[in-house]
């Protein structure tokens, strides 16, 4: 019979090998600081929109990590009415949009506010505001309670599953929240926060205390750890983003971890080392950033029509693709290319795509 890591006689108190991590956390430490540090030198709009497109990003991905595609332009445009930033062309969000973009609103703008049940409730509602998943019907805010059977985390045809994991049995959740909630806002005093929301991440996912959005919500609670570590609740590096990209090794380690002992070294490494690609990926956002605002300050009194700057801006955000007549008047391309803004890409094949002359 396999023992999984809640079942160990001292569990949940884990033990790392501190001074194999001490380097890590130091480059982690080192570059969040110096990403700090940036952002102070950059101008207050600029702030603004790096932390949108992380904010943004963030929020995509950690859907996608569940198999869910959100649609960018929505959750942009969610965010950006939840965080007061002023976008033009802002487009309709449905609520399961919004409801995880309230999520990550609290967990990162209030992450000094103490973490309750009521408060993991109501993400969960913000998750699921119809009450089901999918076509399932679930319980919604509120802990699981086995009634289909145990939670497992399980791969493979019907008749054939290969079970990665058993979670606690329901039983035991209340008991066991209530430790893990303790511990976020009062344990733990003499951990590095960094470190801190490593564990939280694992330990939540390992109790896995609601029928769905385990997932989105521990990764809410890491991000919540790591702007308190950060000292700041605007984010400009994604977490989420980076397990996406790294996602066959995010669930092999922690299949590992939860099958282990209480040493969790491996996994705190892993998470170092996922979080400080994170921070060095974030001088790709940072960039964009600031190429955007250069191509408007030297465009600007060029593009005055508002359908032409919803194009611009939508190329600008990375519109998978090139653009072609059919996303828009023909004139208004035509207006661009005599202004030197648009071109004709190449190897358009059947119909002329155009792209953005790069400044």
């Amino acid at each position: 019979m396999e023992i999984y890591i809640h079942q160990q006689d001292h569990w949940p108190d884990f033990t790392w090998d501190h001074e194999q991590l001490a380097m890590l956390l130091g480059k982690v430490r080192n570059e969040q600081g110096k990403l700090v540090g940036k952002m102070a030198s950059l101008g207050f709009d600029l702030q603004h929109e790096a932390f949108l497109e992380t904010f943004t990003l963030n929020i995509i991905k950690t859907t996608e990590i569940e198999g869910i595609i959100l649609n960018p332009e929505q959750v942009r445009s969610s965010a950006a009415r939840r965080l007061g930033i002023d976008v033009a062309g802002l487009t309709p969000s449905d609520r399961n949009i919004d409801g995880v973009v309230d999520m990550m609103f609290d967990a990162t703008r209030n992450f000094n506010q103490p973490l309750t049940k009521e408060r993991l409730f109501d993400w969960h509602y913000s998750l699921f505001p119809t009450g089901r998943s999918g076509v399932s019907k679930i319980s919604v805010g509120d802990w699981r309670d086995d009634s289909t059977g145990p939670m497992q985390v399980v791969s493979g045809a019907i008749g054939k599953e290969n079970v990665h994991y058993q979670a606690p049995a329901a039983a035991r959740l209340a008991q066991e929240m209530n430790v893990f909630i303790e511990w976020i806002n009062e344990g733990g005093e003499n951990i590095d926060l960094v470190l801190k929301a490593g564990i939280a991440h694992l330990w939540f996912v390992t109790l896995h205390p609601f029928d769905d959005g385990n997932g989105r919500i521990a990764r809410a609670i890491t991000d919540m750890l790591l702007a308190k570590s950060d000292g700041s609740e605007e984010r400009f590096y994604s977490m989420s983003a980076q397990i996406q990209k790294e996602h066959n090794m995010y669930y092999a380690i922690l299949e590992k971890t939860q099958k282990g002992n209480l040493d969790i070294t491996e996994w705190l490494s892993w998470f170092l080392t996922c979080l400080l690609h994170a921070l060095n990926s974030s001088h790709e956002i940072l960039s964009n950033v600031i190429y955007k605002h250069n191509f408007w300050n030297m465009h600007s009194l060029n593009i005055r029509n508002e359908r032409q700057k919803l194009l611009v801006n939508k190329l600008l955000d990375g519109f998978y693709g090139k653009l072609t007549t059919s996303d828009t008047a023909l004139r208004d391309i035509q207006d661009l290319m005599r202004k030197n803004i648009l071109r004709k890409a190449e190897g358009g094949g059947r119909s002329t795509s155009y792209e953005l002359v790069d400044i």
